[in-house]
């Protein structure tokens, strides 16, 4: 994909960053498409845990440092420094979705004022900050 002038900040959720990593691209959206082509992308620290638990499940083959590092070099992929206290408690307002891994990433790109490249119906109905 190329890469033009970044705009502003962009977080993207699990299984963008393990499409992304797999060069599926015909997978995303073409606004999901434009915003990673145009914007500043990052991840919550969050994402490489849920990728360190697929891959424990057997659901992907690689470990989060491979999968990151991969898209750090390629998109410029930062990974959010947010305290985890400001995250933390974020996430404790979200009340609807009892998922951990959906409820941090929301929180860490609400926290970050990003918005949040995701396919999940649920985040994208309840986050307003959700694109695709």
């Amino acid at each position: 994909m190329a890469r033009s002038r970044k705009r502003r900040l962009i977080h993207l959720d699990t299984h963008v960053v393990c499409w992304l990593y797999a060069g599926r691209v015909e997978l995303l959206s073409p606004l999901a498409r434009e915003a990673i082509e145009r914007e500043t992308l990052a991840v919550s620290p969050m994402v490489g845990l849920e990728l360190q638990y697929l891959r424990e499940i057997r659901r992907i083959r690689v470990g989060p440092k491979r999968i990151l590092a991969a898209l750090r070099a390629d998109l410029g992929l930062a990974m959010s420094d947010l305290p985890f206290a400001t995250v933390a408690a974020r996430a404790q307002t979200f009340t609807w979705t009892r998922d951990p891994f959906d409820r941090l990433i929301a929180a860490e790109a609400a926290a970050a004022r990003a918005r949040l490249v995701t396919r999940d119906d649920v985040l994208r109905r309840r986050f307003h900050s959700a694109l695709w």
